[in-house]
């Protein structure tokens, strides 16, 4: 067996997946069919030597879709070719926008005629309503000409799915909408086109053009707005793409080299300055440095390295030459398998429209039976009660009324209109929500998971303790004399140092003979005195609190006088106010809270604590992070992660529902289904909150589409004719889907009234 990644073109709505898994996994030598509706891509597992791809191809292209075998090119500088972001990325902004001018026109198209077929439909109904100002002959003439248009240009896919519903018995909402649409426009282009026979058939003079326009309009707004969603899938892979390095620095022949990163080799000898990014993996064989590893750690202080260390490409060196001697290249490295983590986990979860499109592959051709029934026992039983030409009439009336009556308007609006309600009130409140699959997941949600850096903490060191060891040393001029002498070193800690002086508004002093000794600290003369301020080591004997501000997390310096300690300095990332809180409204939804850090048990303990968080899961590497998540699913827990960093990326993809910061990077954003905006994560409850009331609306909204079915199609038939008189005209089958539509759309406008 082996497994393939083949790419998809065709694809355009959720139950696609569905089909092409069925026709591909009744295929001889198919063992598994994994079909991603988000990334458009299917994984496969077969045997070649029983069924080749262009074997599968030709079962699936008769469906209207084609699989691309990808190329395995394992170089970064091709490895967007890999992901086919390039490629797929133009062919879908081309789609998109063919798909935005054919939403630009029919839209208002639509909305105009929605309204008028209400007029009329209530001019039919009350006598205080006048009826429409233009002659019926008229308003039908320009109605057909609309619906033909919008019918064979806009409608082309519905169309496509009454194809392959009547070549391959596969069918989807495509073919619901098309059947309903199709024969409500030849019915309608009949009665127009052939008065005659409507006279002599004794047809009513309804027509149904607007049914055409009013529900390919609205539900072509509700695909444009997920392909525009859908699009931004790739983003995050393109992101994380654009922070390699696009040149490498080489020693070579005892000369600097400045090469493309593609040509660096294992085993080449790469100068890196301060301020550089660092172009692949490797380990450091001579200088030192300390390094800016939050992209891959999360973590916002930045790591001494020395010689011997390992170093990870895309970090940012911030202080100090090295060299190091390269070890991984291309899709070896940390950050190439970041990529590869989240191409892999990025995909959709079966969003609620499957329940509809699952529905209306039984839905439709149960419903057409049901029509076809109508018309043969009209013109069968009908006919030896009523006679021929009643009974026909009667007949086309019913056959017509169950396929309006059935037409999808109020299914089609069920999602999309309690998903626009509800990503609306979630942007009024900071809750920035991609597509309905997010929020659908984020009601079911039992368990979160939190990122500690960025997420529960400020994401930036701070200085939290100063401690005299000495009386004659005021915890300021400690502060005083460790901030003059850190102003004039380039190490990021120094930087809280500073501020913390400049926040209490201390005056430095004038420093000489500055000196950073590399692995050490700093030191310098202020006056006669000797400043010296470092990091404990193990030949220092451990003084004061060191021992228990580690224990915390903190990052301890130690602060010399004349070679005297007078004093400690702790460091570190601080709790942020409203995450107490936060955990707190979680734990009262029955939500369990983990933290999952790369940082070290120590530390995440103790602000787990602080926070009221349930477990920790810490020193965790970005690569494993997805892996924890798929354990906790593993084990039953529907997971919702929130995280700021581009190390949370794949476990953001990974989880149920990612949640974004919207102070974090852009590729934790582009991971994610949600973004809280400010990085307030407060807002989780709120947008949980909002998930379950939206998804009870869709529930609700659906319930509605389907009673008026259940209720309406058995009138429409005439099965209450024989002991009622019963029978529905066409005109009250489209009043009743028109009733369910517009029933739909205000139960959706409910959830805008309701508070967070």
């Amino acid at each position: 067996m082996i497994n393939k990644t083949l790419k998809i073109k065709g694809m355009h709505c959720a139950s696609c997946a569905t089909i092409i898994t069925n026709k591909v996994s009744k295929l001889g030598g198919v063992d598994a069919v994994n079909v991603n509706f988000a990334t458009e891509k299917a994984t496969v597992s077969f045997d070649n030597n029983v069924v080749t791809v262009p074997q599968m191809n030709n079962e699936i292209e008769k469906l209207g879709y084609t699989f691309i075998d990808e190329t395995n090119s394992h170089a970064m500088e091709d490895h967007s070719m890999h992901t086919g972001i390039n490629e797929s990325k133009d062919e879908k902004l081309k789609e998109l926008l063919v798909m935005k001018t054919k939403t630009q026109f029919v839209l208002p198209i639509a909305l105009l005629v929605f309204i008028l077929m209400m007029w009329d439909i209530g001019a039919k109904l009350f006598t205080s309503i006048p009826n429409l100002p233009l002659p019926m002959s008229i308003f039908n003439t320009i109605s057909m000409v609309l619906a033909s248009v919008v019918l064979f240009w806009i409608g082309q896919p519905f169309l496509q799915g009454v194809v392959k519903f009547a070549k391959y018995r596969v069918a989807n909402m495509d073919t619901l909408i098309g059947v309903g649409t199709l024969v409500a426009y030849l019915y309608s282009i009949s009665i127009t086109l052939f008065p005659l026979m409507r006279v002599a058939l004794k047809l009513p003079e309804t027509t149904y053009f607007d049914v055409t326009i009013v529900v390919i309009g609205f539900v072509m707004l509700g695909k444009y707005l997920e392909a525009r969603s859908k699009i931004r899938t790739g983003e995050a892979i393109e992101k994380l793409l654009g922070l390699q390095a696009k040149t490498a620095l080489l020693w070579r022949n005892g000369a600097e080299v400045e090469v493309p990163v593609h040509e660096v080799q294992i085993g080449d000898i790469i100068i890196v300055k301060p301020g550089s990014k660092i172009p692949v993996d490797g380990v450091i064989v001579e200088g030192y440095s300390s390094i800016d590893e939050s992209m891959i750690t999360g973590e916002p202080i930045p790591v001494d390295k020395k010689t011997g260390d390992f170093v990870v490409g895309a970090t940012i060196n911030k202080q100090g030459n090295f060299k190091f001697k390269t070890t991984k290249i291309g899709s070896d490295t940390v950050l190439a398998q970041i990529i590869k983590m989240v191409e892999d986990a990025q995909g959709s979860k079966a969003p609620i429209q499957a329940m509809a499109d699952k529905i209306s592959s039984v839905f439709v051709p149960v419903v057409l039976a049901v029509a076809v029934l109508t018309l043969i026992l009209w013109l069968t039983v009908g006919t030896s009660a009523l006679g021929f030409s009643t009974a026909l009439s009667y007949g086309i009336l019913s056959f017509v009324g169950v396929l309006v009556i059935a037409c999808p308007c109020a299914l089609g609006l069920a999602t999309p209109t309690a998903i626009i309600v509800g990503v609306g009130k979630g942007a009024e409140h900071g809750i920035l929500i991609r597509n309905a699959e997010a929020l659908e997941k984020l009601s079911h949600v039992d368990t979160v998971v939190l990122d500690k850096t960025g997420t529960i903490t400020k994401g930036k060191p701070e200085v939290t303790d100063i401690i005299s060891l000495d009386t004659k040393w005021a915890e300021a001029d400690i502060l005083r004399v460790s901030a003059s002498v850190e102003k004039l070193s380039e190490h990021p800690l120094a930087d809280a140092v500073v501020i913390k002086a400049n926040e209490q508004k201390i005056s430095l002093e004038t420093v000489t003979n500055f000196q950073a000794l590399e692995g050490v600290g700093v030191e310098g003369m202020i006056g006669n005195k000797h400043i010296a301020i470092h990091k404990p080591s193990k030949d220092v004997s451990i003084t004061g609190n060191i021992k228990e501000l580690q224990e915390q997390g903190k990052t301890v310096v130690i602060i010399e006088v004349d070679k005297k300690q007078i004093g400690l300095i702790a460091l570190s990332d601080t709790l942020k106010e409203e995450s107490k809180e936060a955990v707190a409204k979680l734990h009262d939804r029955n939500i369990k809270v983990i933290m999952l850090t790369g940082d070290n048990y120590l530390a995440a303990s103790y602000i787990a604590k602080l926070a009221g968080i349930d477990a920790v899961i810490a020193e965790v590497i970005p690569q494993e992070k997805a892996g924890k998540i798929k354990e906790l699913q593993d084990d039953g827990a529907v997971v919702a992660m929130v995280g700021d960093g581009i190390n949370d990326a794949p476990a953001l993809v990974q989880a149920d529902v990612g949640i974004a910061m919207g102070t974090g990077t852009d590729v934790a954003i582009e991971s994610a289904g949600i973004t809280l905006l400010g990085g307030d994560i407060s807002k989780i409850s709120q947008a949980i909150k909002l998930s379950k009331m939206t998804m009870r609306g869709i529930k609700q909204n659906l319930f509605w589409a389907f009673i008026f079915n259940i209720v309406g199609i058995p009138l429409a038939a005439g099965l209450f004719y024989p002991i009622f008189g019963w029978l529905l005209n066409p005109a009250f089958a489209g009043l009743a889907m028109a009733f369910s539509s517009v029933s739909v759309v205000l139960n959706s406008l409910r959830i805008k009234a309701k508070k967070l």
